[in-house]
């Protein structure tokens, strides 16, 4: 199954069984911004311990491995778990809503968009690039994140909310980050 095959089945998923969600990451940056490989797709879910005997029961080992023990830690501490496609190595990290600020905030204002043919609730670009330069710099200034929250702010500059994002840069203190993305922007206008 191919990682565009995956994605639907989970969100198809989600849909059956009112789970809330949100695709994020790589993913959502590849299409706000410019496309790339990635590995995995992110999404941030909220779910309880209801949803574990459904997911694992639509998502079934050996084509699948999910642990109902990770899910259970990943509940409990508000993290993440993977579901693994053993015969593409594709994965999927369910990441867990949390009640920080700019988790709740960002949850509330995904948005329907069309990909692969399918409706699907993504983050809103400002959210991307926040989320993008947040990663950047928990991970000691990735470029791979960096230039994906760059693309997604040249891409989509004339639809920004350009006040939110300033917000949340400031909050997250980004400062840094977001000056450098600026000075290397090339929006499209």
């Amino acid at each position: 199954m191919l990682q565009q095959e995956l994605l639907i089945k989970v969100v198809a998923f989600f849909r059956e069984h009112k789970v809330e969600y949100m695709i994020t990451g790589s993913v959502v940056s590849s299409l706000q911004g410019e496309p790339r490989l990635t590995h995995d797709v992110d999404v941030v879910v909220r779910i309880d311990q209801s949803v574990m005997p459904l997911l694992t029961r639509s998502f079934q080992s050996p084509r699948y491995y999910v642990s109902d023990s990770s899910i259970l830690e990943a509940i409990k501490s508000k993290t993440m778990f993977n579901l693994i496609d053993t015969s593409e190595n594709d994965k999927v990290d369910f990441w867990l809503l949390t009640d920080e600020p700019f988790d709740l905030s960002r949850f509330s204002r995904r948005r329907d968009e069309e990909v692969l043919g399918h409706q699907m609730k993504v983050s809103a670009p400002e959210d991307t690039i926040i989320a993008k330069l947040k990663w950047a710099k928990l991970s000691g200034g990735s470029e791979k994140q960096f230039t994906d929250a760059l693309r997604v702010y040249e891409l989509q500059y004339l639809k920004l909310d350009l006040n939110y994002l300033e917000k949340w840069i400031r909050g997250l203190e980004l400062e840094n980050l977001w000056q450098r993305l600026k000075n290397e922007a090339s929006p499209v206008f």
